[in-house]
């Protein structure tokens, strides 16, 4: 490949290095120049460009990206079209996505031109989420290197092992001194943990706390059909040889580790009695907050073996103390574990303040006479459903417009950290709107996501991917989330639009501005259709209800 500058004339073929603009043309970085490239640009003074020529030997970076992903991927994960060089490969399921490290670690080494980035092993994932990309630096890369990284592959190195769907019995363990308030509130929260899984918990039991009586609900627990069997006792587990492993040892089974290297998390109990395994919950899975039970859950969930040597290597990355995950099956609360564990899903850096402004002064005349956004979806009001999913993004300021019935709208958001700005002119349009949400972003913010305060679907995960991908200095300055070719909502906008937004009229938002600023558009790719559901009418609530009930949790 030959890289450099290039005389105008001579310039036909080549692929250019940086976007050209001037009155009346733009050609975009890794366009390819035609004949008529090359003489609208000699038309506009233009007497050379700074490009790439590939040539014999070399392979184009889309290709190289493509090949390279599918070498990659194995099971269950799906490389998505190659765009710029970048391939990126996405789960099929919930579920736990494995890495070959050695291999992709080998992959990287081969040269500075081709690069691998990869989740963490073992760690679980949504349906649709990217688990790895390939990325290739240049413009092309010789059929050496490529052969290179191939071979240093081998075969697939990333995969998933998907959520298997199964049963567990969940025991507690109760003294007099135990209030029935915290054994209530552990079940809860250990169901949702549960569901989060995509498991069923088929029986919920308390006993004494006695190894007798925790010998006697296990096996009976089994026998009903449980496939994983997990105990709360109403005490700290201190020994081997203490009340609830003392019970996994008098029903028939085995203690295999007692004690992690995660913290918190480090009073865990794994044993198995026959092919059932059974787990003593430390003490901190009484909170929703991510911890090591939330590892192992999620292995044996997906169909992985844990042994005691698979516990003690989780001490480097297992200290969470400072992690507010919760790894629960409510939206936000999945979405987040999903987000801080993924680099490249993470949240926005410090340095870059990114906000959102809701849009949620409508009148939903096309629900009929009830406004959608304080229906209830799980109990909790549409518009508080979508604004709790922008907070669980870690945003810097979220903003929400009112306008139709102000009050009742403002007493669904009660508690939450937002900024709330009422729009008298809301009648007049979502434009009048959408300039008083502007309006009221902070002087600091980079950038903001702009969304619809009916999209039950739309999760911290979409807002993290639309903010990891915003490079404005690399025209990368509008996100657009998009599925299956159709784009969505919400969009990211650098700030550099706000003003843009302020002019806009009538009853639209700031579509048009998309296409208008194309080469400045970044396109999400995402595998759930969150991004594309809206609830406008009561024959899309209807739908939107069936599917959630039948299909959760929804992503």
């Amino acid at each position: 490949m030959k890289f450099g500058p290039f005389a105008t004339e001579d310039a036909a073929g080549i692929i250019l290095a940086h976007t050209f603009r001037a009155e009346g043309l733009t050609l975009k970085k890794g366009d390819v120049l035609t004949q008529a490239d090359i003489a609208a640009l000699r038309a506009a003074g233009v007497k050379d460009v700074i490009g790439a020529r590939i040539e014999e030997g070399d392979v184009a970076e889309d290709v190289a990206a493509a090949r390279i992903a599918q070498r990659l991927a194995g099971v269950d994960v799906a490389p998505s079209a190659a765009r710029t060089g970048r391939c990126n490969l996405a789960a099929a399921h919930d579920g736990v996505v494995c890495i070959d490290a050695a291999a992709v670690t080998a992959a990287n080494l081969v040269s500075e031109s081709v690069t691998i980035a990869s989740l963490a092993d073992k760690q679980a994932v949504k349906a649709g989420q990217t688990v790895a990309t390939v990325k290739i630096i240049p413009f092309a890369v010789t059929r050496d290197v490529l052969a290179g990284v191939e071979g240093a592959l081998g075969g697939a190195a990333v995969s998933l092992k998907p959520f298997r769907e199964l049963r567990f019995a969940l025991v507690s363990t109760v003294t007099p001194g135990l209030k029935p308030s915290v054994v209530a509130s552990t079940e809860e929260i250990t169901r949702q943990r549960i569901a989060a899984l995509r498991g069923t918990t088929v029986s919920a039991t308390r006993t004494a706390h006695t190894a007798a009586d925790v010998a006697d609900e296990i096996g009976s627990a089994i026998a009903g059909g449980a496939e994983i069997v997990l105990v709360t006792g109403a005490s700290a587990t201190v020994d081997r040889g203490d009340v609830v492993p003392a019970g996994i040892v008098a029903a028939g089974g085995v203690i295999d580790h007692y004690g992690m290297p995660v913290d918190p998390g480090n009073l865990l109990v794994l044993g198995h009695i026959g092919m059932v395994p059974v787990l003593v919950l430390p003490g901190c899975a009484r909170s929703p907050k991510l911890n090591g039970v939330d590892w192992v859950m999620q292995r044996l969930a997906a169909g992985i073996a844990v042994t005691a040597n698979d516990i003690m290597a989780l001490g480097v990355g297992g200290l969470l103390v400072d992690t507010p995950s919760r790894p629960l099956p409510r939206e936000s609360a999945v979405q987040i574990l999903t987000s801080r564990q993924s680099a490249t899903e993470s949240r926005p850096a410090p340095e870059i303040r990114v906000g959102a402004v809701v849009l949620a002064a409508g009148q939903s005349r096309r629900m009929g006479p009830a406004n959608k956004l304080l229906m209830k979806i799980e109990g909790a009001p549409l518009v508080r459903r979508t604004v709790e999913a922008l907070r669980a993004a870690g945003l810097a300021q979220v903003v929400v417009v009112t306008g139709h019935q102000e009050d009742e709208v403002r007493v669904a958001l009660a508690g939450l950290d937002v900024a709330l700005v009422h729009n008298p002119r809301y009648a007049e349009g979502l434009s009048t709107s959408l300039k008083v949400g502007v309006e009221a972003l902070a002087p600091d913010i980079a950038a903001a996501v702009i969304g619809l305060g009916d999209m039950p679907g739309v999760t911290a995960v979409h807002v993290n991917r639309l903010i990891a991908g915003f490079d404005p200095a690399a025209d990368r300055a509008i996100g657009v989330p998009v599925h299956n070719g159709k784009r969505g909502n919400p969009v990211l906008w650098a700030r550099r639009f706000f003003e843009d937004m302020r002019g806009v009229s009538g009853d639209v938002g700031a579509r048009h501005l998309i296409g208008a600023n194309e080469s400045l558009v970044y396109e999400v790719e995402f595998g759930d259709t969150g991004i594309l559901t809206d609830l406008d009418t009561p024959e899309q609530w209807s739908d939107y209800l069936a599917k959630s009930v039948s299909n959760k949790p929804v992503s």
